[in-house]
């Protein structure tokens, strides 16, 4: 079947392959509701969808939204197994359930970035016994955000040890101190579940990361980022032209509803490996921005949620038998080379790790690629393979020794993994 018609409460949803030549159509009309756009993004990219192109539009109290979507490799989606999960997803987001991992324990971590600090980290949780299931980490500015979800390793559940917990934070929070962040080094211990990239955004956000300066060396190609008004129309208009890549969509409109606007229009349309947004916004009250002060806080905002993501450095992917004090192990081989993770993606199965790693030297420059290949022998050549190398190889017409092709097979295996189509063998 081409096209999908459904609905659920009073949300109207219709998945179509016909009308566009490259990509799937998901359309949803909607009651109108402040984060009612955010949902569907976060329901698209939660499983691993890429937007292309979209159109937002309200009408009174109604929401249109018009989403081109490709899968990681490009391509419309036609496995019917897909499509009824989108199908699923999209039904669920007017009772605000999120994408969450129950019966763990949720750490979340912010502060100073430096080489070896999450070789520390991990050097913890390994001491108190704590495996970790997932994790994610994010730098930017010279701070870090981490959220870590861990089981206790006798019990293979949440840690419910109230004192073991408490000792556990503090020692988290005095390797995040360390000698320079004694302010504002953060740890939190809950059980609580939410969405794991929002509340990075959030952690990142609250730590005023967008009021820093940029430490790490870029190529010159930042986002641009403009607001202007249309006071004839009562909106403040957005527009935001940066390099293309996945979620680009969902981290901005994240970045806008945690600051309390709406969106009431919105364009997206990418070319190439570029992307122009539009968005057409209002306070929660209903008043555009009014001083010139607002717009250059949304400005840093807006930038700051679009550069966390960004990838700097080399990508490396581990894939090996998981065991207890894994990623302590990893990161300390990592810190003793002078290797420091600028990014990474932590995922534990029932017998398996596979973990994807950002990694620069100390300074934030690509890291050199004798380096890499020695890193590589000691934890396995076959696990850690290096997956995308930093541009600025390319431009100087280095030659490193290292294997830069991605295997495509295995990029589509992991994906059909996450969105539990085969299982973790396959």
């Amino acid at each position: 079947m081409n096209t999908r018609n459904f609905s659920s409460g009073c949300l109207l949803q219709v998945i179509d392959n016909t009308g566009c030549a490259n990509a799937t159509r998901v359309m949803i009309d909607s009651a109108r509701k402040h984060g009612i756009l955010l949902e569907a993004v976060q329901v698209l990219i939660d499983m691993n969808l890429s937007i292309k192109k979209a159109y937002i539009s309200s009408d009174g109290r109604w929401f249109m939204d018009v989403f081109h979507v490709t899968d990681v490799n490009g391509e419309k989606i036609t496995d019917d197994s897909v499509l009824k999960c989108i199908e699923k997803s999209l039904g669920t987001i007017h009772y605000g359930k999120q994408k969450c991992i129950e019966g763990l324990t949720a750490i979340e971590l912010t502060g100073a970035d430096r080489v070896g600090l999450l070789s520390e980290v991990f050097a913890v949780l390994s001491n108190f016994k704590c495996n970790v299931v997932e994790a994610n980490v994010w730098t930017h500015n010279g701070r870090v955000a981490s959220l870590i979800y861990i089981k206790d390793i006798d019990s293979g559940s949440s840690t419910e040890d109230s004192n073991k917990v408490d000792r556990m934070e503090e020692m988290l929070r005095n390797v995040l101190k360390g000698d320079n962040d004694i302010r504002s080094a953060r740890t939190l211990v809950s059980m609580a579940v939410t969405h794991t990239e929002r509340r990075l955004h959030q952690m990142m956000s609250a730590d005023g990361d967008y009021e820093r300066k940029p430490i790490i060396k870029t190529s010159g190609d930042r986002p641009v980022v403009e607001v202007q008004d249309s006071l004839e129309k009562g909106y403040s208009v957005v527009h935001v032209q940066c390099k293309d890549r996945t979620k680009l969509m969902f981290d901005v409109v994240c970045a806008l509803t945690d600051i309390k606007y709406v969106v009431f229009h919105a364009t997206v349309d990418t070319s190439g490996h570029r992307a122009s947004l539009e968005f057409f916004i209002r306070h929660t009250d209903g008043t555009p921005i009014t001083s010139e002060a607002e717009k250059q806080h949304v400005i840093r905002c807006l930038r700051a949620a679009i550069e966390r993501r960004a990838s700097q450095g080399v990508r490396l992917e581990l894939r090996t038998a998981d065991r207890p004090g894994l990623l302590a192990d990893i990161m300390r081989t990592f810190r003793e080379n002078g290797i420091n993770v600028t990014r990474a993606e932590i995922l534990t199965t029932t017998s398996e790790a596979l973990n994807i790693f950002y990694v620069t030297d100390a300074f934030g420059n690509p890291c050199d690629s004798k380096v890499i290949e020695s890193v590589r022998h000691k934890i396995g050549s076959n696990e850690l393979k290096v997956k995308e190398l930093p541009s600025i190889y390319h431009r100087r017409g280095d030659e490193p020794t290292l294997s830069a092709t991605a295997s495509l097979g295995s990029i589509v295996r992991k994906n059909l993994y996450y969105l539990g189509l085969i299982n973790s063998h396959s």
